[in-house]
């Protein structure tokens, strides 16, 4: 089918997605229509049309980012969007009443909703303005209530338009759900749409009416029947990933007041799926539902990817929004990307196993942030999430990455069945030793997600399970049917319970307050070891380690090591301790807040100067106690 045969075509993105960066899934599937020779289809980023509206009703793009970042866990993105769905005074009353016991200021989100009823007609008039014959929407995350209440007021205006819906809300079963329960919207298109996408334009524009063999999809057949393709299609390899297009994007950014109040990032991937998914699934998680084989780029196409839109766009701040890092990328991609010379500020989730050389070759290639998913330094905890490793080696991960400078995104998660207040203590004594390391955003019971396998084995403990309280503010549905049609689930809190999670809570805020001013750095001079201790709430003091065999301890201790793997070790090297005398020396690196221990494992807890140095101002800094620790103190 040649390009001009093509059906026009118009992709959505409403809100709530970033204001900063394009969609990638608007951009990779324009990309794929373009090298299966259907003509690229038109964009609407509405979710830019929004918060300029905000602005001019005296909000603010502070408001919008609230809601883009934070709103999904009680859904407020949705509500705001509700009325013009459902009508005006659907879940106004029982919003307040959520609000009042979530202490929820509904202030701001209830002018936004004021102003919703006539945004969507504004974005209906400015697609039907395109004259289209289709009109797509992505929907990830806040994104389904704003995208139905367009396609229902756009199929209202012009029916023989067809609507089309997509991105993970519409995954497996939630997909059907929608299309069945929203008879304006024509079609729904589940999983990855590479291919999929293209091969249907491409069917609707040649007058096909036998769609089935679509893979993903829903559609309706000529007496209205739905029909669905269970089949979820082959994965879509690396030569399919596309490079995005993002030319309208960056128009439409650029002529908005939006560009003059925030910076520009690029959003891009290396992979997909999970390959540590594969092999253990975290029992919590519920990404890739459909698609968890991993699969990942060549490294020399990303790097070349890389570089061409970064140069295109002029853009250095990148976010690659892979699962996982592919360890192969630290042997080939990021080196590459070390030797070129722009100055990028990359982002990527890991996994939390790095070694300290892996965490340098990430600040080399310009990686600045990341989030390793560490999510617990408690080995319990992290044996019921299938993380596949413990407490000090994620303790380890935070120390090498703060030695290079590199910014960690994590969150502590509790809540698991089996779960208990005595696994916590030890670990939270020692927070205070992390002071130099950076600590979580904060604490968070799980959420029962659709597709982890708490929720698809309730053996596991979770076996009550109802659709979580506020999808009942945003769909006009019984709960049954919202059963089949939303991502997260309430179910009895399990594990911990909030007031023995209180202890937790209070160490965090500590850990958060005093991270700025605190500092636990290793040196070596003239066969010296030095550990300059500059933590906020411990005694300014200059460790001093002389003895070869205490110094070959720390570096068997950067490890981490159980303590028969530690007297194996200094063995091959040399050394030898007497197993009280060794113990007896831990105890005292572990009095003052050196070494951190969980699970029969310790670690030394002292950074490197590796990439970037934090400038440390503490009030009143006393005098360095210099401490020689082979001799009694």
């Amino acid at each position: 089918m040649s390009a001009v045969d093509s059906p026009r075509t118009v992709l959505v993105c409403m809100p709530w997605h970033e204001l900063t960066r394009p969609s990638l899934a608007l951009g990779l599937l324009k990309a794929s229509c373009v090298a299966h020779e259907i003509a690229e289809p038109a964009t609407c980023y509405a979710n830019i049309g929004w918060a300029e509206r905000l602005l001019d009703a005296g909000l603010t793009v502070r408001d919008y980012l609230a809601i883009s970042d934070g709103g999904f866990v009680h859904a407020l993105g949705e509500w705001v969007f509700a009325g013009a769905l459902n009508g005006p005074d659907f879940g106004v009353e029982q919003m307040a009443d959520y609000a009042r016991r979530h202490e929820i200021d509904l202030g701001p989100i209830s002018r936004m909703r004021e102003l919703a009823d006539d945004f969507v007609s504004s974005v209906a008039d400015a697609v039907l303005a395109m004259d289209p014959e289709i009109v797509g929407f992505t929907s990830t995350f806040s994104q389904s209530v704003p995208s139905l209440s367009v396609a229902k007021r756009i199929k209202e205006r012009a029916p023989q338009i067809r609507t089309v819906l997509g991105g993970y809300n519409t995954e497996g079963i939630m997909g059907a759900t929608l299309h069945r329960e929203f008879e304006f919207v024509d079609l729904v298109l589940r999983g990855e749409s590479d291919n999929t996408f293209p091969e249907l334009l491409g069917a609707l524009g040649s007058g096909r009416s036998d769609l089935g063999s679509i893979a993903g999809l829903c559609w309706r057949d000529a007496d209205g029947i739905q029909r669905v393709n269970d089949h979820p299609g082959k994965p879509v390899g690396p030569a399919d990933m596309r490079v995005p297009l993002f030319d309208d994007w960056f128009r439409t950014y650029d002529d908005s007041v939006i560009s003059e109040l925030t910076e520009p990032e690029l959003v891009l991937e290396s992979s997909r799926g999970c390959w540590w998914g594969e092999k253990h699934h975290c029992t919590f998680c519920g990404l890739n539902g459909s698609t968890m084989s991993y699969r990942a780029k060549q490294p020399a196409a990303f790097v070349t990817e890389l570089d061409h839109i970064v140069r295109k766009h002029k853009v250095l701040d990148v976010t690659v929004v892979d699962n996982i890092l592919d360890v192969s990328y630290l042997r080939t991609a990021l080196p590459a990307i070390a030797e070129t010379n722009v100055d990028l500020r990359l982002h990527y989730e890991i996994k939390a196993n790095i070694t300290a050389e892996q965490a340098a070759t990430m600040r080399a290639a310009r990686v600045w942030s990341v989030q390793p998913g560490i999510e617990s330094l408690v080995d319990d905890a992290l044996r019921r999430m299938d993380k596949g490793i413990g407490g000090a080696r994620n303790v380890r991960a935070l120390r090498d990455l703060e030695s290079e400078g590199i910014t960690v995104g994590w969150n502590w998660l509790y809540g698991f069945p089996g779960e208990r207040v005595d696994d916590y203590r030890n670990v939270i004594e020692q927070i205070p030793a992390l002071a130099h390391l950076q600590p979580p955003g904060g604490t968070s019971r799980i959420f029962l997600e659709r597709f982890s396998p708490n929720f698809d084995d309730p053996a596991i403990g979770f076996t009550e399970r109802l659709p979580a309280e506020r999808y009942q503010l945003v769909y006009d549905l019984d709960r049954r049917v919202l059963a089949d049609l939303v991502y997260e689930f309430d179910t009895p809190d399990h594990g911990i319970t909030q007031e023995q999670v209180a202890p937790l809570d209070a160490a965090i805020a500590e850990w958060q307050a005093q991270y700025p001013q605190s500092s636990l750095l290793r040196r070596e001079v003239d066969g010296m070891l030095i550990i300059r201790d500059r933590r906020f709430g411990w005694a300014a003091r200059d460790h001093v380690f002389t003895d070869p065999r205490e110094r070959e301890t720390w570096v068997e201790l950067e490890h981490g090591r159980t303590i028969s793997g530690l007297h194996r070790s200094l063995a091959a090297a040399g050394f030898s301790w007497d197993a009280a005398e060794l113990a007896q020396w831990l105890a005292t690196q572990l009095e003052y807040g050196l070494v951190f221990t969980e699970g029969g494992r310790w670690l030394a807890l002292a950074t490197t100067p590796g990439g970037i140095e934090r400038s440390m101002v503490r009030p009143e800094q006393p005098e360095p106690v210099l401490v020689r620790l082979e001799e009694p103190t």
